[in-house]
């Protein structure tokens, strides 16, 4: 819809970008926009917050002389309004109909595919190994990464292949160079950077255990088994195979002190079991899962960290910024990980989640059996991760 050649009215109309628009987000500011995408659209992914206020009112109903009283009645007239729609031309036309009748309103450059590449880093601070540690941020779909930085060599934990050049350039600008780049398991929400980081020079490594699902390039990368460790200056990247999620996940532990747990655990939830084997095998997975939690996880000591490469609209950031918390606070919060077998395995059955989307070609793309040039990659992971049980069944009271 935003490549149609709409009859813009003759107002100038600002524009707001989308890093602009996270911080104001950020500062806690109230933020009203109106989203002009297609409901359908809108309820699987838009921007939200405690301090945002969204309205979804399609395009198509701004394109009359005369819009509907119904139409207009929904928007507020005494504060300022953002705009936007999915690549940013829909969006510009309704700013510019609705400031040329009045409404202080901007629209958002770029729209929700703009959104998508706000990508942020930000130190983990209560991390006690050697060297520093970096939580990556993408907000439009709560995908998270890890980057270790220590003694003029780096790693990085679930990189995005939409990101590549970033992270050389992050760690270019930390003096230091990119050594490892290491996957999780196979994702199914994002195309991993872990090849196209290959390419430049760094050694790519996946876990040992996904590669009998399918993976066509597992002669070219570096096998992570159970008890591996790699070395990033003086700090220690050890391998914990977890499985439960997919029959693959690892887990990986940065120098004693934050578990890089993939999708396993998060901060808010636990792993889904059902994207590997379908809803026939989700008993076993989760089942798997429970083990991987209470003999791999739990079993660490209570200051670990724990770090997913999710975050859900529910998640609640740590004092720094980053969502990490503690075995000991995981354990108190989250119900489902004091749970005997039975129980655990009945609630994260009861209430899954819609499948990320797209996830039916993520998932072949990253095994490395069908391709995905640079754009169509980037169009297949917009939308919400859903790599989560349900946050609402799983959290304390």
């Amino acid at each position: 819809m935003d490549d149609m050649d709409l009859p813009m009215p003759d107002v100038e109309v600002e524009s707001v970008t989308p890093t602009e628009l996270k911080a104001s987000i950020d500062a806690g500011e109230d933020v009203t926009l109106l989203d002009t995408r297609m409901e359908s659209d809108f309820e699987e992914w838009h921007i939200d917050g405690k301090n945002v206020e969204t309205i979804n009112i399609p395009y198509f109903e701004f394109l009359e002389d005369e819009i509907d009283d119904d139409v207009l009645a929904q928007i507020p007239d005494d504060r300022d309004i953002t705009a936007l729609c999915a690549k940013g031309g829909s969006s510009e036309y309704v700013a510019a109909t609705l400031k040329e009748r009045g409404y202080d309103i901007d629209h958002l450059e770029e729209g929700m595919n703009g959104w998508a590449r706000i990508y942020e880093r930000v130190e983990v601070e209560r991390y006690a190994g050697a060297g520093t540690l970096y939580q990556y941020q993408r907000p439009s779909s709560g995908c998270l990464g890890y980057l270790v930085v220590d003694g003029g060599k780096a790693a990085v934990i679930d990189p995005l292949r939409a990101f590549t050049d970033r992270y050389l350039e992050d760690v270019d600008e930390l003096d230091a160079d990119l050594k490892y780049a290491i996957d999780t398991h196979i994702h199914a929400d994002h195309i991993s950077g872990v090849r196209e980081l290959d390419e430049e020079g760094v050694e790519g490594v996946i876990p040992e255990a996904s590669v009998d699902r399918g993976v066509t390039y597992s002669d070219k990368l570096t096998l992570a088994a159970d008890g591996d460790e790699f070395e990033v200056g003086n700090a220690t990247v050890e391998t914990v195979y977890t499985p439960g999620h997919t029959s693959g996940m690892t887990s990986y532990l940065i120098d004693d002190s934050l578990l890089a747990t993939g999708d396993g655990l998060f901060v808010e939830s636990v792993a889904r079991p059902d994207l590997e084997e379908g809803d026939e095998g989700a008993e076993d997975a989760a089942k798997q899962l429970y083990e991987s939690l209470q003999e791999r996880v739990l079993t660490l000591p209570d200051d670990t960290l724990i770090g997913g490469a999710h975050f859900s609209d529910s998640a609640e950031p740590a004092d720094d910024g980053t969502y990490t918390a503690p075995i000991s606070q995981l354990t108190e919060e989250m119900d489902a990980l004091t749970m005997d077998e039975d129980e655990f395995v009945e609630l994260i059955l009861s209430d899954m989640p819609p499948r990320p989307a797209n996830y039916e070609d993520i998932i072949p793309t990253n095994l490395g059996q069908q391709e995905a040039d640079d754009e169509e990659a980037f169009e297949l992971e917009l939308g919400p991760n859903n790599c989560a049980a349900s946050q609402e069944s799983l959290a304390g009271d």
